[in-house]
């Protein structure tokens, strides 16, 4: 099944969702429902198996997410009793965050008591992911939760441990598949799919389907319906997002983006590398040259990583450094650029990248910069993916097209800082400082003269006029030649013997 990526018409209210959810998502501006959303709530609604997919930025969240949250609020015959109903399974840390927010938004109005009539209970969703401790996320299962969100490890650490119980739900939900199975989670995801009942309602999600993840399908779903939200010509690269590509030299990248930083109309902005090492590099240079920049990188501990998201989020800072591994967990629909400063691994990870910008509906600029060492892999990519630039053109931060394709203004330099003041100091100070520098020079002007008199100039001179002006004036030998000093240590080693035996 396929339909355009047109813009949303259809209500959530005309699809029939729950009014609670309906008045949560109408307060945060969503109102419509995006192809992938319009197609996949009937079915879901009605408790099919399905998978979605949809180009990154299409709106899958709320795709599984209102439905799950509609039929675990609706079902009378499993009383919502603190035992998890339902479970999102996602791949990275920043997107468990990111579903765990957009699904808490949603069942804003929900409340446990819609279901048994008894229980005046908020409707409860958690997250459940690494790098945070163990305590608070098993105190939450303690009290009760409805809705888990979490990635693979610690889930299956809580279930293994007796925490996280998984005999109740009702639906479960694969978000982002094809990254758990680049980040090597398909084992964990099958033993967590063994502790689930079979009657539950699956639902898969994913940008892409490679082969796995269509077997992994076919094993745990039911007879699942393959929805596509868009038409089958399409391609996978965003149609709203326009695209450049240049040849850079890597000693002048960071010149590059940083001009690219101040072209006109540029918001937030998004740079991607491949390693970790880079990420903070550029992060840190581009914080020298006063731009507001955050990181998100592997090497970072997760309250640092939670901590740059939320500053980006909300506009504290504008540009944000990541790795690949970062890219699905940030999910901004007002990202206007997006930078590749290292190219992907694969012509996947770049759909995913330049998918943070050109989100529901908006337009976005993807720029992408390739060394000369890339150039292999990129043809690869630019023919999986049918680009049409095998070869970019030599580009470097002086280049005019630079300026002129991505609308950077003229007088746009490598730095936005204002230049530096010199410190004041108090007007004691500053002439104490002044009478210091002085004093060598006119060192070197007494030490230029003899007996008073000024020397001559003259370079056979120079020499001569060296001497210290403490040494006594009749001292003449020491002033005529170089070794002088030494003769005057033997000297009185010599007079001082005939003076003893007299």
């Amino acid at each position: 099944m396929t339909a355009p990526t047109d813009t949303p018409k259809t209500s959530f209210a005309e699809l029939g969702v729950r009014d609670e959810i309906v008045r949560a998502l109408a307060e945060t501006g969503k109102e419509h429902a995006f192809a992938i959303q319009e197609l996949t709530l009937p079915l879901a609604l009605a408790g099919d198996d399905l998978i979605g997919q949809a180009r990154t930025g299409m709106g899958k969240t709320l795709a599984f997410g209102v439905p799950l949250l509609h039929r675990i609020a609706s079902d009378g015959s499993r009383p919502l009793n603190g035992t998890p109903r339902a479970l999102v399974v996602v791949p990275t840390r920043e997107l468990c965050l990111q579903v765990y927010n957009d699904l808490e938004l949603a069942a804003k109005y929900l409340r446990a008591d819609d279901v048994e009539g008894r229980e005046d209970r908020k409707f409860t969703v958690t997250s459940i992911y690494g790098g945070r401790p163990y305590e608070p996320q098993i105190e939450a299962l303690q009290k009760g939760v409805d809705v888990v969100v979490g990635t693979p490890g610690r889930l299956l650490d809580l279930a293994q441990q007796g925490h996280l119980q998984l005999g109740s739900l009702s639906v479960l939900v694969l978000d982002e598949a094809d990254e758990m199975l680049d980040l090597g989670f398909l084992p964990d995801i099958e033993r967590i799919l063994r502790l689930t009942p079979d009657d539950r309602q699956s639902m898969l999600f994913s940008a892409t389907m490679p082969g796995p993840i269509i077997t992994l399908a076919r094993t745990f779903m039911n007879q699942p319906t393959h929805i596509r939200a868009e038409s089958a010509q399409s391609s996978q690269t965003h149609d709203t997002t326009e695209q450049f590509v240049y040849r850079a030299h890597a000693l002048d990248k960071v010149e590059m983006v940083s001009r690219i930083l101040q072209a006109e109309g540029r918001g937030a902005t998004m740079i991607f590398t491949r390693t970790k090492r880079t990420a903070q590099k550029v992060a840190d240079e581009l914080a020298e040259r006063g731009f507001k920049v955050g990181a998100v990188h592997g090497d970072l501990g997760q309250i640092a990583r939670e901590k740059a998201l939320k500053a980006f989020r909300t506009g504290d800072v504008d540009v944000l450094v990541a790795t690949d591994v970062a890219a699905r967990g940030i999910d901004i629909d007002d990202i206007t650029h997006v930078i590749n400063y290292q190219i992907p691994e694969d012509e996947q990870s770049y759909v995913h990248r330049i998918g943070r910008t050109g989100r529901a509906g908006k337009t976005g600029i993807a720029v992408t910069l390739v060394d000369w060492d890339e150039l292999p892999r990129w043809s690869m990519i630019d023919k999986a993916l049918g680009l049409d630039t095998p070869e970019p053109a030599e580009t470097y931060s002086s280049s005019p097209h630079l300026y002129s394709e991505l609308n950077i203004p003229a007088e746009a330099t490598g730095s936005i800082a204002a230049p530096r003041k010199p410190r004041t100091r108090p007007e004691g100070e500053r002439v104490e400082r002044t009478e210091r520098s002085e004093r060598p020079a006119r060192t070197r002007s007494r030490r230029r003269t003899r007996g008073g008199e000024p020397s001559t100039g003259h370079p056979e001179k120079s020499d001569a006029a060296t001497a210290p002006e403490n040494e006594s004036a009749n001292d003449s030998e020491s002033a005529e030649t170089a070794p002088a000093k030494r003769r005057r240590r033997r000297r009185p080693r010599k007079t001082s013997a005939p003076a003893a035996a007299e």
